[in-house]
């Protein structure tokens, strides 16, 4: 009798820990027996995006290369050096569009199909 209360309260406490599990949510599954089972999502990440920052940096390079390969780096140095002559905020924009190796590598391989 006491081997089998344990095992119902085992049960029990098994039970319990899939519901709280599927109350963030669930999928449904069919086995290949044909048995439909339910499982709980995994518990969502919730750290930095990496690859999204990564993403985010890739692209602002490739549109400084496209914008260097288009003007000319002369243009751009110009309208850079430009930018840098106003204030604070436009300065750190100067700062951030210029010329660094990442973009003029890319501008190199970017402009035999800009024309």
């Amino acid at each position: 009798m006491r081997d089998s209360q344990a095992d119902f309260n085992k049960r029990l406490s098994v039970l319990g820990r899939k519901h709280q599990a599927m109350s963030r949510g669930f999928t449904t599954v069919m086995r290949p027996d044909g048995l439909i089972v339910v499982r709980p999502n995994r518990a969502l990440r919730r750290g930095f995006p990496i690859k999204g920052l990564l993403a985010l940096v890739l692209g602002f390079f490739v549109f400084k290369a496209i914008m260097v390969s288009s003007l000319s780096e002369i243009t751009y140095n110009e309208r850079v050096a430009k930018l840098n002559q106003g204030g604070a905020f436009e300065q750190g924009g100067a700062w951030l569009m210029q010329i660094d190796p990442v973009t003029s590598y890319l501008a190199g391989f970017i402009e035999p199909f800009i024309e």
